[in-house]
């Protein structure tokens, strides 16, 4: 998948715990763990928000995307 999720490095920059976080953020630590290991089909930009308030980071310091290059054969 392009996007990489990078929302456990920031979590341990922050010293801050799955269930810490989850419950601040206020969804479960099952739908965290689904958005941390990039399985999420989707995030919500409220919760998307929430994280980087909590986290004191950008989108950006989550989020990033990743181009695939396709190798043909000859």
């Amino acid at each position: 998948m392009p996007i990489i999720v990078n929302l456990d490095v920031m979590m341990a920059k922050r010293k801050m715990s799955s269930q810490e976080l989850a419950e601040k953020v206020g969804i479960t630590t099952a739908n965290l763990s689904i958005l941390k290991t990039g399985k999420a089909k989707a995030v919500r930009f409220s919760t998307l928000e929430k994280i980087c308030e909590i986290l004191d980071c950008q989108p950006g310091d989550i989020l990033e995307f990743q181009k695939i290059e396709i190798i043909e054969e000859q």
